[in-house]
């Protein structure tokens, strides 16, 4: 048996030695041989629109980028140190990643910043009640701890304030009546729905801009408590206290301190009257002014309502800055091919209230144009055009920083009667300018401005995002925030249709703008809508279209220089 085994082996050694012969339908080593070397099939490359999107959503950076603009830098106010560490820090960052020409541009003179430095507010008696309460922006400080008893001042006529006279000396006024805080059976956040969407897209061309309406309810109430400022500082009251006159359940909201005489130091102000605003170098004399939550407010003026004696503890330290009066756009490049001469351009203000840190207005924004040339530059999608970014200031206050920067460069607004005569070389190789500052919602579609001529430009553009929610282009006008400064000079600017989420109910100009209410799917989904847009428009054989140039408006004989 062994010896058969033996034998066996050595059959086999012998056949393998030689090398086996296939069978009839097995391959040759010829034929292996052959099949290896055939090339294998190519594979798909990505295009550089799928590349955007998987870097965007895949690899974001625009959390970590947001969290710096707001938990570490914080709230800031036009004027501020900390606006001016943001413009650095945004500078320098954009830098790192390979932008060129990075760099703070000066514009103003603005005026004053403010910082606060401390601050809190109770009552103490007749027992203790700590309040959810914030100082307006610009509003003086306070030496040392107040303490002082609490009047309420409803006066609505020259005759109700007079009757005050002679009471008023070192109090806190609680000055306005009584705040509804209705129970909300809808949710604060939201999406834009399907009919709204559709509403959107079928908007019809807009109209001529309206003029603002100069008299309001609103602007009466400003004006009334601006003449009411006067009579108090000349009564000698310590600290004014308002309720919110928006939120509830601890959100309030707050912007900047009045002063007697001025204007509100917000968008609506009366072109026709000097704007006199805290933040000016010569502001007038005004008293310290403080915001309570409406539950808070409603409170002390119901105990004092029935009789109660209520006193008020404060701590108000404030700085004004005004060493420089000058403010600071951020602007960074990513030189173009062989159309660098043209330019694209993407921007978001940087600019916040004091209330919060500037989360959803606008450090979302800021954050995802920074993502969206972050993306560009860590894929090396090289522009035919040049693609420049630009962080506004003075938004805040009235598009300050980009009406500047939009005269500076191309000429004046477009309301301007001269502003046909004064359009600047880059006005004509300008191609286009978008914005996002509508809070931390995904980006819906875009406001065609009454730019119907795009509407077959980007409809191509979005159609690879639809399952990103991405879809609606509309006619309608958008406005309060910096793409107008662009579209007023005629130049092709858009603002991105975004979800609300809780933009008008819980964060905007509010102590609840916080970086802990932003989407972060939202903002990567916005940057890469913004990337694509943006590098869509640098590289297309043609500039983007304009609107049809309206003329402007002649002179009379009446309306010459001089005349009144």
């Amino acid at each position: 048996m062994i010896r058969r085994i033996a034998f066996a082996l050595s059959a086999a050694l012998a056949t393998a030695a030689l090398g086996a012969q296939p069978g009839p339908n097995e391959p040759t080593a010829k034929d292996i041989a052959k099949a290896s070397s055939k090339p294998e099939p190519k594979k798909d490359v990505p295009g550089p629109i799928e590349r955007i999107r998987e870097e965007g959503l895949k690899r974001s950076q625009v959390m970590p980028t947001l969290s710096r603009l707001t938990d570490v830098i914080g709230p800031r106010l036009t004027g501020s140190p900390a606006l001016k560490r943001a413009n650095e820090w945004t500078r320098d960052r954009m830098a790192e990643w390979g932008l060129k020409n990075a760099h703070l541009e000066p514009w103003g003179p603005f005026g004053r910043g403010w910082s606060l430095e401390r601050f809190s507010a109770q009552v103490i008696e007749p027992q203790c009640i700590p309040l959810i309460a914030l100082p307006k922006a610009w509003s003086p400080g306070l030496e040392g701890t107040l303490t002082a008893e609490l009047v309420a001042l409803e006066a609505k006529t020259d005759a109700e304030l007079a009757k005050f006279k002679g009471q008023l000396k070192g109090k806190a006024v609680l000055y306005g009546p009584a705040r509804d805080v209705a129970a909300r059976f809808d949710p604060l956040a939201t999406r834009l729905s399907d009919t709204e969407l559709l509403e959107l897209a079928n908007a019809p061309e807009p109209g001529p801009a309206r003029k603002r309406a100069v008299r309001t309810p609103g602007r009466n109430e400003q004006e009334r408590f601006r003449n009411t400022l006067k009579f108090l500082i000349d009564e000698g009251a310590a600290l004014v206290v308002e309720a919110s006159t928006r939120g509830d359940g601890g959100t309030l909201f707050v912007a900047g301190a009045s002063v007697p005489g001025g204007e509100s130091p917000t968008f609506g102000a009366d072109p026709a009257r000097p704007r006199i605003s805290g933040w000016s170098k010569d502001a007038p004399k005004t008293l310290p002014q403080v915001v309570v939550a409406k539950e808070h407010y409603n409170r002390m003026l119901r105990m004092l309502q029935q009789g109660e004696r209520l006193k008020l503890a404060v701590e108000l330290a404030v700085r004004f800055h005004d060493d420089d009066l000058t403010a600071y756009n951020t602007i960074a490049e990513i030189p173009g091919g062989d159309r660098k001469e043209e330019l694209v351009m993407l921007g978001a203000h940087l600019d916040s209230w004091h209330g919060g840190t500037g989360a959803t207005d606008n450090a979302a924004g800021v954050a995802v144009c920074m993502e969206a040339v972050r993306i560009l530059q860590a894929l090396k999608l090289q522009p035919r055009r040049t693609i420049r970014v630009g962080f506004w200031t003075g938004e805040e206050q009235g598009l300050l920083g980009s009406k500047a920067y939009v005269a500076e460069h191309f000429g004046k607004d477009a309301a301007d009667r001269d502003a046909h005569s004064d359009k600047k070389a880059a006005h004509s190789a300008f191609s286009s300018y978008f914005n996002l500052d509508n809070g931390t919602g995904k980006v819906r579609g875009v406001y065609l401005q009454g730019n119907e001529a795009v509407r077959g430009v980007f409809r191509p553009w979005l159609a690879p995002f639809q399952d990103l929610g991405a879809t609606t282009l509309t006619l309608a006008n958008t406005g309060g925030t910096d793409h107008i400064s662009f579209d007023a000079a005629g130049l092709p600017a858009f603002q991105f249709i975004q979800d609300v989420v809780e933009y008008s109910t819980r964060t905007h100009h509010s102590n609840q703008d916080v970086y802990d209410r932003a989407q972060a799917d939202d903002l990567k989904q916005a940057s890469v809508l913004m990337a694509t847009f943006v590098y869509n428009t640098a590289n297309r054989d043609e500039k983007l279209p304009r609107k049809p140039v309206a003329e402007p408006p002649s002179r009379s004989a009446g309306d010459k220089e001089g005349s009144k």
